[in-house]
């Protein structure tokens, strides 16, 4: 098939979005190796990055979008090769092109949510905060601690927007103080930044930016790996830095310090699953862990593939918003690997992981198990 970019313009594009370390690589294939990709199906990150190097790279097959960018590769790479930002490279010129395989359609319907919108899920932006009707959160003003930001799926999905009024009460209990800034606030724009879109994510990004500063916020409370990502690493990129929060860090500091107290007994066998976004790529691991640790009644046991060698549940990279065939979805392993301890209750702390696993569990075959978000089940305790 005739390449659709000639060689310097790949080059340079991979170059300028950080990409240019893919020259390091010495074709190891340490990388195919621990792809979840290769659990399911052929794919092969080597021969991408390799015919990257020579500018061979097509873009108008399904290969260079099915990365989940979890970073097991980058994590496992001798030569830091980086192949996640040289694979968003890649997707930019695609973007640029317009060119997008049947699989990738969604992701033009979601440009035009996030754009009209300042969501992926096609929602109005003015029911942004309808998650916390009847009880009375109230919009952020400068001095107070916290902005809670919940993110898009728990703005909007109805099994997400539980999350979120669990997350209240618990903040509530603890005598936490925050408010929300609802329809003033934007999709933070991680998951269009890997699907290519740099455009969208600068936009949006830039119009956060502005609403935080115009309304005095510092530090910025997050339910979503993917928001706490962008926030603390990719928005600094604009010269402001927030302190950024995580969910299950704030939730350790609060079980610490006795600001939560449990009432209730919680005796059910659990699973954690760490989201990529929080572990590998940030190192939140022991923060949750504790967490559930301290909750009365809890027995909590490990997964095969636990800790940073979690195995992705598939939505990260913007392959939340594609069509993942049932046979290639990593969550129906990851949901196999739960139950196969023996527990009862599957908990994360990421909406994408949730939304996945929720899906997953009307195509298991054998077993079953509940999903829960950590907030839930302390609410719960609680």
């Amino acid at each position: 098939m005739e390449t659709v970019s000639p060689y310097k313009e790949i080059i340079e594009v991979i170059k300028a979005s950080g990409g240019d370390a893919f020259k390091r690589c010495y074709q190891c294939g340490l990388c195919d190796t621990v792809c979840p990709w290769n659990r399911v199906r052929t794919f092969s990150m080597r021969k991408l990055v390799r015919e990257a190097t020579f500018g061979l790279t097509e873009v108008e097959g399904d290969e260079i979008w099915l990365c989940t960018t979890c970073g097991k590769c980058p994590q496992r790479c001798p030569r830091d090769v980086r192949q996640i930002d040289s694979g968003v490279a890649l997707r930019r010129i695609a973007t640029e092109y317009g060119i997008f395989p049947p699989s990738v359609k969604p992701v033009r319907t979601v440009r035009a949510s996030l754009v009209a919108e300042g969501n992926p899920l096609n929602q109005e932006r003015e029911k942004r905060a309808h998650w916390a009707q009847g009880m009375d959160v109230p919009e952020f003003q400068e001095g107070m601690e916290f902005l809670y930001f919940p993110g898009c799926y728990l703005s909007y999905d109805p099994r997400l927007k539980k999350v979120a009024r669990a997350t209240v009460q618990v903040l509530r209990a603890a005598g936490v103080e925050f408010g929300i800034l609802g329809p003033k606030e934007n999709c933070c724009g991680e998951s269009i930044r890997k699907t290519g879109d740099e455009e969208v994510f600068r936009r949006l990004a830039k119009e956060n930016i502005k609403t935080f500063v115009d309304n005095g916020v510092r530090k910025i409370l997050v339910s979503s790996p993917h928001c706490y990502h962008t926030f603390k690493n990719e928005y600094p990129e604009f010269m402001v830095r927030f302190e950024v929060i995580h969910m299950s860090q704030l939730l350790w500091e609060l079980v610490r310090d006795g600001r939560l107290k449990f009432k209730k007994e919680y005796p059910l066998r659990v699973t954690y699953h760490d989201p990529c976004y929080l572990g590998r790529h940030n190192g939140v691991f022991e923060e949750p862990r504790r967490v559930l640790r301290s909750v009365p009644g809890l027995e909590l046991v490990e997964m095969a593939d636990w800790g940073i060698e979690s195995l992705c549940c598939g939505g990260g990279g913007g392959r939340i918003w594609m069509e993942t065939p049932k046979e290639e979805r990593f969550s129906l392993l990851r949901l196999k690997q739960a139950v196969e301890t023996g527990a009862q209750v599957l908990v994360t702390s990421c909406p994408y992981c949730m939304s996945n696993f929720e899906d997953g569990r009307l195509s298991l075959e054998e077993g079953d198990i509940e999903v829960r978000e950590i907030t839930e089940v302390l609410q719960e305790a609680l």
